[in-house]
């Protein structure tokens, strides 16, 4: 039932972009498609009628949803019936979708849904690696991308991820790279963060400012200022949305007016207040070793002012297949190399980021395993002090959103602020 169900939404979804011809952003990778997504959509409104994935529906069954601006009706066979016989609302100009996969053949089947006339690949890690051979493997998957670009189109590559420019000869269209390197085509440069002085933060405030110079391809330079979104990675996801939109004729001024409205979604390094005048980096939606080591160089970028100290609390790191130990290990050295003061790994995998970290150098009563994130909460509540920076991370199953509800200065906006908070998850 569930197959002949999707192939019945998979062909309603074909016909919905055969009738209107809608343009196809499609965007992949193992992290930062969400941000990318968000951005693109964003900027891209200053032109056009978008619509983009609906919560994380990038699969072989959100596609089609989002392509229909449905939510999914679950297992209500009601429901799926009043899909399959409703007309489609409105039709926007562009789709900005994200493709995600976890075996080989997903992507390929994901074009045949919506064959892209622009695909973006991001970064590519060893997340959803479990049933591939090897991470050059996962790479020639997600090339598979590139390859189904209509050929009058574009391909947007990661100009700061070796394995992302490694596909490149994949693309059927013409590339065009982004990043913080210098071989970059939409190129940023001169990245500043700045944070408040007296290193008290409280609801309501302005904790961080980042400022970056973005040059484009035509040579043209916008100066972005970006109040509290952190780091390299999150401004990266507006390089690939600046690219696209200057492909499409989107004007200097119009680029520049959608900045300030992009928004991260929960759980994407957001800066939450803490209790007792302290800052939660609040990256837990998930976690792969790409995207912990970029969150590891944010914590590493604030210097905290006695007391204050840098803490991470990292959960383990899931579907890594061979390269788990090794990789969560490393993970421990990582956290020593950014001058982590004090940190607390959680679950059983992060055993080896423990002993990773101890290995590296931070002393072992520095260190605080615990089972899981209820437990990691309560242990780190008592312990925090005013001015420290805590950076709480990992995978979607280890649910590190708990972590930052019980040391949220502001609980009852969890809610608002947190992934997860859904009866669902409960």
């Amino acid at each position: 039932m569930k197959r002949f169900i999707q192939n019945l939404i998979t062909k309603k979804a074909q016909k919905v972009i055969a009738a209107h011809k809608p343009l196809i952003i499609a965007v992949t990778g193992s992290v930062g498609k969400t941000s990318v997504r968000n951005a693109i959509a964003t900027i891209l409104s200053a032109k056009f009628q978008v619509a983009s994935t609906i919560k994380n529906y990038n699969n072989e069954f959100g596609v089609p949803l989002t392509i229909l601006g449905v939510m999914s009706p679950g297992k209500s066979i009601f429901g799926w019936l009043k899909i399959l016989l409703s007309t489609p609302h409105e039709v926007p100009q562009v789709f900005v979708l994200e493709y995600g996969i976890d075996h080989p053949g997903d992507m390929a089947h994901l074009c045949e849904i919506a064959r892209p006339n622009i695909s973006v690949l991001t970064r590519i890690s060893p997340v959803h690696a479990e049933f591939f051979p090897s991470i050059p493997a996962l790479a020639e998957e997600k090339a598979v991308l590139l390859s189904r670009t209509a050929p009058d189109g574009l391909c947007v590559l990661n100009a700061d991820d070796a394995l992302v420019m490694g596909t490149a000869g994949h693309a059927a269209a013409p590339v065009v790279t982004y990043g913080f390197s210098e071989s970059a085509q939409v190129h940023a440069s001169n990245y500043t963060l700045t944070t408040r002085t007296d290193f008290s933060f409280e609801p309501g405030e302005t904790f961080s400012t980042v400022k970056v110079d973005v040059t484009s391809t035509d040579h043209d330079q916008l100066a972005l200022e970006l109040v509290n979104i952190l780091g390299k990675a999150n401004v990266s996801a507006f390089l690939p949305a600046i690219a696209i939109a200057k492909h499409l004729g989107l004007t200097h001024d119009e680029i520049l007016s959608k900045i300030s409205e992009v928004k991260l979604e929960p759980g994407r390094m957001n800066p939450i207040p803490g209790i007792k005048g302290s800052l939660i980096l609040d990256a837990s939606y998930n976690a792969a070793p790409a995207s912990m080591a970029a969150a590891l160089e944010v914590l590493k970028e604030f210097t905290p002012v006695d007391p204050g100290r840098r803490i991470a609390v990292l959960g383990h790191m899931a579907e890594l297949g061979p390269a788990s130990e090794s990789e969560h290990r490393m993970l421990g050295m990582r956290a020593a190399e950014a001058g982590v003061d004090l940190l607390i790994t959680v679950g059983e995998l992060s055993l080896h980021t423990q002993r990773g970290a101890i290995e590296s150098g931070i002393p072992e009563d520095h260190t605080q395993h615990v089972s899981d994130a209820i437990e990691a909460g309560r242990w780190l509540d008592p312990h925090i002090k005013k001015g420290d920076i805590i950076l709480v991370k990992g995978s979607q199953s280890a649910r590190m959103e708990r972590v930052v509800k019980d040391v949220m200065a502001e609980p009852l906006r969890a809610q608002d602020l947190l992934v997860r908070q859904e009866k669902a998850w409960e």
